[in-house]
């Protein structure tokens, strides 16, 4: 979503702002600005790209040592230069907002009858018109943003600088992230704490109705009440390269390939011996899995597919009902909250707005056990919940999620052997099985993306095609699933995924030569149905392209074209055939000419309903 940059330094911040925006570009966005405060409060918009932005600033420059960016991805009104951020008023005071005012309609008519005059179609000129009143009032920056926050409806992180008072930046957050950077005589607010490694690594993540009023030599933060309070400082131990892409070409086949180290990352520490650690939750959790009795996960998106994947394995390892849903839909509806169940949350970034509306509900709704799944220990959906399992995927800039998936399929797949082995359901055994063919991971994914050669041929496929079926079974379902929506997500070929075992009851009509259909088709128990599943396709000129075991004998031939990945255990499958189907995804989005890292009217941290 739209990402904001500010800072106070002695220095001119320009460059700080330009660097800042640059590395929040992976969040998708379709214009960009920024405004200064020094002799005069002046901005600079553009519809498009920072790189726009930049070219504008070399004809145009601007200099000040107080200063906001913002990148929009576009919600109320189209991508244009006049609803580009920074909005401002009157020439006094200019602002940048990432979220959404839900009562900007009610608040828009009272400012216009006022004599308010709006630029924009966005929702976010209400605010910095609506301080601009209470500045009016007050004189004072901090005391006019305070009392029209207690105005807004919705959701906001916001950055505001006034041309009165030019050594100060105002910050406030409500529902969408915002850090607060720390430097030496400087200090610096981003939506993401990367914007800000280059110039610091020690952060202050802002909480729930937090505003953080900031001159050069000090950062006062007051809570929802107005009250001063002290958050703690957090070194980030990233380094400002972490989310450079380095010899890649995107930072979506970087990140594909740092999958074997992010599995390894994600292990560390929690296996023992042939065991995996009972409190893998944190100390004293052991207890908790012994005693849940069911499980209900949500989520969005392709965390929603890793939750589908982990039913399947707590109910066949853990012998415990689990019941999945889109965040989204959960929120809208009435459920019953059962005895001992273990509500989950899975989200990459841990600000994905539905999600941490879904976790709230849940709460009053009487899920009293909660557990978040992220890869981001100081976000929201974190400290919102009674405990956290972390992967560790480091950085994922492409929004396309790649090593976030499979770090989160591993996590879940930690999570159902311990239930299973902590409630009696899963033999020893059965488990030093399990925690053998995890050592191995790592080793297995770096085996399987040896196939990029062979799957970037196969690419060659879509070149002409604007439709894909994905098929698989059981488990490998979801795992079709999370394929189709790489697939549309990068290269805008419209796929869908079903059950092999559902063709035959709609999808078959669309079988012709012109319908490549994709099928993951591991080595188990189902592989043999899954055959005659795919010999329906064959048997209507369908083109099939097939990934599979090694001792699948599935032969190629004119219109099928097989894959061997190899030998693969039955347990670790759903991480290991979801590697092919992200590199098929990446290439066939090479070959459309889209925009790999930055896809059309998508965003990577979800933040708005």
């Amino acid at each position: 979503m739209c990402g904001i940059v500010g800072a106070v330094a002695e220095r001119n911040v320009v460059a700080i702002l330009l660097a800042g925006l640059q590395r929040l570009a992976y969040r998708g966005y379709d214009s960009a600005g920024l405004a200064v405060s020094g002799e005069a409060l002046e901005r600079r918009r553009v519809e498009g790209k920072v790189e726009r932005l930049a070219e504008l600033l070399a004809e145009r420059p601007l200099r000040g040592q107080t200063g906001i960016a913002h990148t929009r991805w576009a919600t109320h009104g189209v991508p244009s230069k006049n609803n580009a951020h920074p909005h401002w008023s009157e020439g006094d005071i200019a602002l940048v907002h990432n979220g959404i005012i839900e009562n900007h309609e009610a608040l828009r008519q009272s400012l216009s009858e006022q004599g308010y005059v709006f630029n924009s179609d966005t929702d976010t000129e209400v605010i910095v018109h609506l301080i601009h009143r209470y500045y009016q009032q007050t004189q004072d920056l901090l005391s006019a943003v305070q009392e029209s926050l207690k105005d807004l409806e919705g959701a906001y992180a916001l950055a505001i600088i006034c041309r009165q008072e030019p050594e100060r930046l105002i910050a406030a957050r409500r529902g969408s992230p915002l850090v607060l950077g720390l430097g030496i005589d400087e200090h610096f607010i981003a939506s993401d704490a990367s914007a800000l490694l280059p110039v610091t690594q020690r952060f202050i993540y802002l909480e729930e109705g937090d505003v953080v009023a900031m001159q050069r030599q000090q950062a006062d933060i007051y809570d929802a009440d107005g009250k001063r309070v002290e958050r703690e400082v957090h070194t980030s131990e990233l380094q400002a390269d972490a989310v450079e892409r380095g010899e890649y070409r995107h930072y979506m086949l970087k990140e594909i390939f740092e999958q074997p180290s992010a599995l390894a990352a994600t292990l560390e520490g929690r296996l023992q011996g042939q065991c995996i650690d009972p409190d893998l939750l944190g100390e004293g959790s052991a207890e908790l899995l012994k005693g849940i009795k069911a499980v209900q996960i949500v989520a969005c998106g392709t965390s929603y597919y890793a939750g589908l994947v982990a039913s399947y394995w707590l109910e066949s390892l853990a012998h415990i009902p689990c019941h999945v849903e889109v965040a989204s839909e959960f929120r809208y509806r009435e459920p019953l909250a059962s005895p001992d169940t273990l509500f989950i949350t899975i989200s990459q970034s841990g600000e994905t707005a539905d999600t941490l509306a879904a976790l709230e509900y849940a709460k009053t709704l009487g899920f009293d056990n909660t557990l978040s799944i992220c890869n981001v220990a100081e976000s929201a959906l974190v400290r919102a919940s009674d405990w956290a399992l972390m992967t560790h995927a480091g950085p994922e800039i492409g929004v396309a999620s790649t090593k976030a998936f499979t770090t989160q399929l591993l996590v879940l797949l930690l999570l159902s052997t311990v239930v299973g082995r902590l409630q009696g359901r899963l033999s020893a055994d059965k488990e030093t099985d399990i925690v053998q063919a995890l050592r191995k991971l790592p080793h297995d994914c770096e085996r399987m993306l040896e196939q990029h050669q062979a799957v970037t041929e196969l690419a060659q496929t879509f070149a002409d095609k604007q439709n894909a079926l994905f098929l698989g079974r059981g488990v490998h379902y979801p795992i079709a699933k999370e394929g189709a929506l790489k697939l549309k997500e990068i290269s805008y070929i419209h796929a869908e995924a079903y059950p092999a075992g559902e063709l035959k009851h709609g999808p078959l009509a669309l079988i012709d030569a012109d319908m490549p259909v994709v099928a993951v088709a591991p080595n188990d128990h189902l592989q043999e149905k899954l055959k005659s599943n795919l010999q329906e396709v064959q048997a209507r000129g369908g083109q099939l392209l097939i990934f599979t075991d090694h001792k699948a004998s599935m032969p190629s031939s004119d219109y099928v074209t097989v894959i061997e990945v190899g030998a693969v255990n039955n347990i670790s499958s759903p991480i290991l055939y979801t590697l092919p189907l992200q590199l098929l995804a990446y290439e066939a989005a090479l070959i459309k000419g889209t925009d790999v890292d930055q896809p059309r009217n998508l965003a990577k941290a979800v933040t708005v309903e």
